[in-house]
This record gives C-alpha cells, structure tokens and sequence, in this order.
C-alpha cells in the first residue's frame, strides 16, 4: 500500500480541493525527500487563482517553502534527515546550455521540469535534488524562510540593475517582491522611494527603510519623482506589481526614469501577449534600458539564495515585519482571498502552515 500525503490540488475553477495522494518518492540517488513545514502564496500563484487552465488542473502548485529533510539519496552529501531547509524550486532539465552554466533559470524546459517535480508546495512532502536544499541557522524561523524566495528574486533583479551606492531608485509594487527589493537596495546604499495604491503596504515600507512612499491615488508620481531627485527621474526603476497592473505600471516605471536610466522588469506578466502602450521614441531618445529580470540563480560564484539565507540570518534583511497572516493548509482557498484582497485585507505575505 502507498503512503499518502495531503495536498491542494487546483480545481476546474481555479480553487483548491484538499484531498489525500500518493506521497512522493525519492527518484535519484542525489535525491531528498522533505516535509514541508511553510509555504508561501507569491504574486505567481495570484495569477493562477480562480481561472479555468486546463493543464493545471489536479496538479499540486506552490514555490516558496521551508521544510525539514525526511529521507535522502545514499549519493547524497550537503544535508541529512532533520536539518531545516529552504527549498530552491528552480530546476531546469540540466542538459542545457544555460543550465551548463548554472543559467537554469533561463532554461527552456524550466516550467514544465520544475512544476512536475520540486516546485509543489502546497503539499506536505516534496522531493529535489540535493543542490536544491540550503539549510538554514538556528535563528531563522520557518515563516521567515519562506520568504527566501522572494527575497532571491530581488536579489536577481538588483543584480542585473548594476544599482551603485547613493543611486536614486523606485520601486513600483510595495508587495514581498517591492518589499524584498527595497531592502536589498537600501542595505546597498541606494535612496529609495516606493509607489503603491494600498496604504497598509507603503506604511510597511516606510517601516524598513523607504525613504519616502507614495500614494499612487492620492499623488501625482512624476512631481515626487522629481523632488525626490532633483528634478530628474530615477536612475533605477523597478517594476515590482506585474499581472494585471503591468499595462499601467510598466509606462509608469518609464515615465518615472531619468534620461539613460534603466528599468529593471521583475514583476510577471499574465500569461501570453500583453498589449500595452509605451512612448518608444521617448525611451529611445532618453536611451532607457529595459531590462527584463527572471527568477534567480547565482551570482558569481555564489547561489543567490545561499547570500539572502547569509543576510536574513545576519540581520541585514528583514522577512519577519513582512508576514501579515497565516493559514493551515485546510484554508488554502481563505488565504488566496486574502492575499488576493490585499487592499481591505492589509495582506502583504500571506504563508501556509503545512505541518
């Protein structure tokens, strides 16, 4: 007889049903099973929620965990039975070229090989490579954890950016990915000035270290832009709202940037063609860069999500102020509500608690 495990699956309707399925089983020798103990509900997941996708359906979702190892391969070095991880969802088919050169989250086949193996999280058992686990300090909580994906993600982002110390950036999403960015900016050195349309949300970003917000509703973002600045625009925007919002952020995000100043994409599109209208021979004219940011892998040397596992437990980061509320896994489809109704509910990241 099988062992089973509980898990979400996503319905016909884009909801989660709870039902029992088989547990998951360690496939490789280099393998590790784990029990989740937290999983995040991320902007990524939003975008799947209450919508009718046929190639999602009974399938487990989920990408951001810290969990607890169970079981490991005899090939197996890094980790042992015990040790509290975070779990690193990205994997690519490794056979790549950019997954030769540690780009797998470049990698063609990512989705389909991540989705069918490490990245389900609302479940309570899952299994990766060895690699993928990165164990975590004593005084790191598994909620905190949880948001080391998040954090990984701006970490990318900043990297590609190439953002100096006294840089004058924006962000433009005061959610986890705004959130994250801003710290990792300010702990760079950076002036920092965050937009958003909830309230609850700049209020928190003001907390860790904007050094000033506004109220897209209540302010006109290019005059406090431009005092921000000295009457010039950005030298760093990032783009941090993505989904639905991208057809208005995304030309805000140019409109706010100065003359040869760069606009760093980190927020998601929906998926398939986005249609949006943007001033081309503007941005050309002011030669802005676009750049578009994807996930996180390493850098240099060093996997990004080894050096933001380093800064939380350092202190230097802050992931603790960023949890607003906590769900066990049987009210999944009560905490996609809330993380969805973020303005009335005052949500910002939103965790399951697995086990």
């Amino acid at each position: 007889m099988s062992i089973k495990m509980k898990a979400a699956l996503k319905e016909a309707d884009g909801t989660f049903k709870i039902e029992q399925v088989d547990r998951v089983k360690i496939p490789a020798d280099d393998w590790v099973l784990a029990r989740i103990k937290v999983s995040g509900i991320c902007g990524t997941d939003l975008r799947h929620w209450k919508k009718h996708e046929p190639d999602l359906e009974c399938k487990i979702m989920g990408h951001e965990m810290s969990a607890v190892v169970v079981e490991t391969g005899p090939a197996v070095r890094n980790v042992k039975p015990g040790d509290r991880v975070v779990v690193e969802t990205l994997l690519g088919d490794g056979t790549c070229d950019w997954c030769r050169v540690q780009q797998y989250n470049l990698c063609p086949n990512l989705y389909k090989v991540r989705m069918d193996t490490i990245s389900r999280s609302f479940a309570e058992y899952v299994v990766g490579p060895s690699t993928k686990f990165h164990i975590l300090p004593d005084n790191v909580s598994d909620e905190e954890a949880a948001l080391l994906d998040t954090f990984s993600v701006s970490l990318h982002a900043q990297k590609l950016s190439g953002l100096r110390i006294n840089n004058k950036v924006a962000i433009i999403g005061a959610g986890p990915i705004g959130l994250a960015q801003l710290q990792l900016a300010k702990l760079s050195g950076a002036e920092v000035i965050v937009f958003d349309i909830v309230q609850s949300s700049l209020t928190l970003a003001k907390s860790l270290g904007a050094d000033r917000v506004v109220n897209l509703e209540t302010e006109d973002p290019q005059v406090c832009m431009k005092l921000f600045n000295n009457g010039r625009g950005a030298d760093l925007t990032f783009e941090c709202a993505g989904g639905e919002s991208m057809t208005t952020t995304l030309p805000l995000a140019v409109s706010i940037t100065r003359i040869g100043g760069k606009v760093i994409i980190v927020g998601g599109f929906e998926n398939g063609n986005t249609a949006m209208e943007l001033n081309w021979q503007d941005l050309q004219k002011s030669e802005i860069s676009l750049i578009p940011s994807a996930s996180y892998g390493f850098w240099d040397i060093y996997p990004e999500m080894s050096i933001c596992v380093e800064l939380l437990a350092k202190g230097k980061i802050n992931a603790k102020k960023m949890i607003t509320h906590t769900y066990p896994l049987d009210q999944i489809n009560e905490a996609f509500e809330t993380a969805q109704n973020k303005k009335e509910a005052g949500a910002v990241f939103v965790a399951l608690m697995i086990s």
